[in-house]
């Protein structure tokens, strides 16, 4: 084999920057990853010869589409969707569908890149995908929610199958949304399979989806802790976002023994130094995913809190930390503050909640940090359970379901440790995330030669 000039990391990522101009979040995601691999590559001449990292930051396909639906007012809207088909290599395309007025092909881009990482963590056969519309389900009456799906669904439908790419939810997507457009595949092509996850019980889904995602985060922040020989018996918590993620993160350190001093939405932040038990979890979710309320009426139900307008948690002291809302929500000093503050641990419940400034602070302090791909890949990986459950006609027990989630974190766990342990107690999660996600994807397409 022809030996290849190699190009650097600053030359790789001028090209990315040249190829993708204005979609920083993409960028980004791939400086992240670029910064580990090319280290690990520089020795391997394979992976330069066959172009494998350039191959995986080059998406399979982005499909663009408009999405037309008409209003309760009898408008015609015209909204914009995607489906980001970033790499098969390991399995169907595999990842959420967001509606959020902040989304854009940059976006998407970025979140499929990463989910193509996170999902060969899992251990399972789920390539990476992500899609979504620049749509904003809050304040739309559920009559305009479904013609949106509807919609949505009609052009999406023609992209997406059992073994070709598997959707699910993401933000501002949930079990009624993958509703209405379950139904609509289903009225289009009269196949009743598993071509989305989240669904409801009664017809197809899965036990524990729901909190699979905050449960691993909280599952792999409790693995970390254990190379310490700690636990989160006694701990303060710090928690970003109020939506599914965040709440069931925070049921489940609650259920560890661990104290949560912090909710957040795009308003703000709650501090309730009692901490933030059971029961006003169980409230949270109540008035959040039914009442469609905001986290600041907190304060009303529990007046001992405070509510911090415009402002994110992170200068609250704290043992460990969650960001479980949205990308790029912990900035550099952020993380300063958290290490300055004795923060030991900070597991991503979100997607690249973390900037690279903050990803670099937290390496440097060397404290105990793993990155979403990692972390929070246990819901992606109870969907993936679903579609076994589905191709199977069958569904598992709670307990069962419990089990094999923790397994798979704690595989996870394992394979960041394996290519992350830097010596002397440090191990660097990010890099071995990326490494472990890397290494699997990029030795499958070597196997299929140049497709």
């Amino acid at each position: 084999m022809a030996v290849t000039d190699h190009v650097d990391l600053n030359g790789f990522m001028e090209g990315v920057k040249k190829r993708n101009p204005h979609q920083p979040e993409f960028v980004q995601a791939v400086q992240e990853v670029a910064e580990d691999i090319f280290e690990f590559m520089e020795d391997k001449e394979e992976y330069h010869s066959q172009q494998i990292l350039r191959r995986i930051a080059e998406p399979d396909r982005v499909v663009s589409f408009r999405v037309c639906w008409e209003d309760d007012a009898g408008n015609i809207r015209v909204q914009r969707g995607w489906r980001v088909q970033n790499n098969n290599a390991i399995g169907p395309y595999k990842g959420g569908i967001r509606f959020h007025p902040s989304v854009t092909e940059s976006v998407l881009k970025f979140l499929a890149f990463e989910q193509t990482f996170k999902n060969a963590l899992t251990g399972l056969p789920m390539g990476g995908g992500k899609g979504g519309s620049n749509f904003n389900p809050k304040g739309k009456s559920v009559r305009e929610i479904m013609r949106f799906c509807q919609s949505f669904m009609t052009e999406l439908y023609r992209h997406i199958g059992a073994d070709i790419d598997v959707p699910a939810g993401d933000i501002g997507v949930g079990g009624r949304e993958i509703g209405f457009m379950f139904g609509q595949y289903k009225r289009i092509t009269n196949n009743f399979t598993g071509v989305l996850t989240g669904k409801g019980l009664e017809w197809g889904g899965s036990l524990i989806r729901t909190e699979a995602t905050g449960y691993g985060a909280v599952y792999f922040l409790e693995n970390m802790l254990a190379t310490k020989g700690e636990n989160l018996e006694g701990k303060t918590a710090v928690i970003s976002g109020s939506g599914n993620v965040a709440t069931h993160a925070a049921e489940k350190i609650v259920q560890l023994g661990g104290k949560v001093l912090t909710l957040s939405d795009s308003g703000g932040f709650i501090h309730d130094p009692d901490g933030i038990d059971q029961e006003k979890i169980d409230w949270v979710k109540t008035h959040k995913t039914h009442r469609r309320g905001r986290i600041e009426e907190y304060v009303e139900a529990f007046p001992k809190a405070t509510f911090h307008a415009g402002k994110t948690p992170w200068g609250v002291p704290c043992d460990v930390a969650l960001p479980c809302a949205t990308q790029n929500e912990l900035l550099g000093e952020d993380a300063k503050m958290l290490v300055a503050n004795g923060c030991r641990a900070v597991s991503e419940g979100a997607n690249m909640p973390t900037d690279l400034d903050g990803v670099h602070t937290f390496k440097h302090a060397r404290i105990l940090y793993a990155p979403g791909k990692a972390s929070n890949a246990g819901g992606v990986a109870v969907s993936g359970l679903e579609m076994s459950q589905n191709s199977e006609r069958r569904s598992w027990k709670e307990e069962e379901l419990q089990q094999m989630l923790k397994d798979i974190m704690s595989g996870i766990h394992n394979s960041c440790i394996r290519y992350g342990d830097q010596g002397g107690g440090y191990i660097d999660y990010v890099k071995g995330a990326n490494i472990a996600g890397f290494k699997k994807v990029a030795d499958a397409m070597l196997a299929f030669g140049v497709v």
